[in-house]
């Protein structure tokens, strides 16, 4: 088992692309400004020392030093001690809305990633709670097992994207049903769901879904994430907005947020509804519902103790870093022999 300490830094690495395109634009306009001064050639053979290759090996030395200098930041974190430990909590399992409609912008920066940044403040809360989520469109599937692995439960929320589903639409129920797979056939009033989305789904199901798992003693809480005026989908082509989606008459597709059906799936399985905003998406308000719910006690297998390598990615930027000061920019008589490289 691994992970990064501090892996908010790891944004940071965004900007060695970014640093390359400078660097390319460099080497460009100081190839444009030589030509202004005469012909390319005879200038080239004026300066018979002076290296086209030395100066992009150097960058590249470079940029993989910042590279590593940035992951050892991160500190990678490799588990050394598995144990088992007994603890005392609830099982949560969150079903996470994935479908296009789930990127509307009424709250900043999207339905989605506004929902997976309070998740993360949720789990950071956990204290002895199992949790699993599951992530549904037109069709839903496990993402993470129910587990008290928080660590990896972040890294698995991290990866939840619209892409993970191609099948599009809103199906709850589906949903609702794996969710109570997941928690096998234990028995006890120790079980809760969450339901993050926009609820834009017309069949009634979902109810009857509700209704079975609360017979069943699982607790179901809707959060309602959107507007009930309602917003258009934008669409992304690389990540760079290009309009907004479309029906087949060419109309701006307008998604709502579905209050009545998320009340009633709540109301169906002894659960609470929440309307998010961007202030508050209201998983303190679910969780302190959840906080109500009979405790079980039960053992896992969880790493209880993790060991540094930030050295071994400190050492390696180092090693990058010498080497680039060692190379200069001038063409010596070993950089000839070599022969790998053009002046």
């Amino acid at each position: 088992m691994f992970k990064f300490q501090h892996s908010e830094f790891l944004w940071v690495l965004a900007i060695v692309p970014a640093i390359i395109l400078v660097f390319i634009g460099l080497l460009a306009s100081r190839k444009k400004k030589l030509r202004q001064l005469g012909d390319y050639t005879l200038i080239k053979n004026m300066i018979p020392d002076a290296s086209r290759s030395k100066p992009i090996v150097k960058f590249i030395l470079y940029c993989f030093a910042l590279t590593f200098l940035i992951l050892a930041i991160c500190n990678l974190q490799t588990g050394s001690k598995l144990q088992k430990v007994k603890r005392e909590g609830a099982d949560i399992m969150i079903c996470l809305d994935v479908s296009n409609s789930m990127l509307a912008e009424d709250l900043k920066p999207n339905r989605l990633e506004r929902a997976k940044q309070a998740i993360e403040q949720m789990i950071n809360k956990l204290q002895g709670d199992r949790i699993g989520i599951i992530v549904f469109a037109g069709e839903a599937y496990t993402q993470l097992p129910i587990t008290i692995d928080y660590a990896s439960a972040k890294l698995f929320l991290n990866a939840i994207s619209p892409n993970m589903i191609e099948r599009q639409g809103t199906d709850i129920s589906t949903a609702i049903e794996k969710a109570a797979e997941s928690f096998g056939k234990d028995e006890g009033k120790n079980k809760a769901i969450i339901i993050i989305t926009d609820g834009e789904d017309h069949e009634e199901d979902a109810i009857k879904a509700a209704e079975e798992a609360g017979k069943n003693g699982i607790s179901i809480n809707t959060i309602g994430i959107g507007s009930d005026a309602g917003v258009p989908i934008p669409i992304y082509n690389n990540g760079v907005p290009s309009g907004y989606k479309k029906d087949k008459e060419g109309n701006t597709v307008v998604t709502k947020l579905n209050q009545q059906l998320l009340q009633s799936i709540a109301g169906a399985a002894n659960g609470v509804y929440v309307k998010a905003n961007n202030a508050d998406v209201g998983l303190d308000a679910v969780f302190n519902k959840i906080n109500e719910l009979e405790k079980k006690q039960f053992e896992s297998n969880m790493y209880t103790d993790y060991d540094d390598q930030f050295q071994w990615f400190a050492g390696v930027a180092l090693l990058f870093l010498i080497i680039e000061f060692v190379i200069s920019e001038r063409i010596n008589s070993w950089w000839k022999k070599l022969n790998l490289f053009q002046k």
